[in-house]
């Protein structure tokens, strides 16, 4: 949940700054003269490609959310079974470990997106994030009936 606030938080930060700096686009838009009108279009792109990336973002983990909701209706959600620091981190060796399993599920079952999806995890808490994003979009794209790029 605190995830989900956070997200909301952030998200709305930026829609504000995206607000402001399209604002100050337009004004320098209507200002008229040559120099102020190239400013202002290149203020404006910015906001653009910001809204673009956050809907790309909040779309990506809708459907991850949809997809764990429906694994855990499946009771497929994979159980946290890795061994933590005293600090609280997860132990390199432990996820090191998890990853070996899921990722031979994977491969022993490459068009399901559900070892996919648990794939996705075990990259997440290896800390390999591209890897977990990629793995994330194999699953949805799976689960969706979409063409899968290899």
């Amino acid at each position: 949940m605190a995830a989900k606030i956070t997200y909301a938080v952030t998200a709305a930060v930026l829609v504000v700054y995206f607000v402001l700096v399209g604002s100050r686009g337009v004004m320098l838009l209507q200002h008229g003269t040559l120099l102020t009108v190239t400013f202002g279009v290149a203020v404006l792109v910015l906001p653009v490609i910001g809204v673009w990336f956050l809907w790309k973002n909040t779309q990506f983990v809708k459907r991850a959310n949809r997809l764990a909701s429906e694994l855990d209706a499946e009771g497929g959600l994979p159980v946290d079974e890795l061994a933590r620091t005293s600090a609280g981190r997860i132990d390199r060796d432990s996820a090191d470990e998890v990853f070996a399993r899921r990722k031979a599920e994977t491969e022993d079952a490459p068009d399901d997106w559900r070892s996919w999806f648990r794939l996705a995890i075990a990259y997440h808490d290896a800390r390999d994030t591209p890897r977990a994003r990629k793995a994330m979009q194999h699953a949805i794209a799976l689960h969706d009936g979409k063409p899968v790029r290899a």
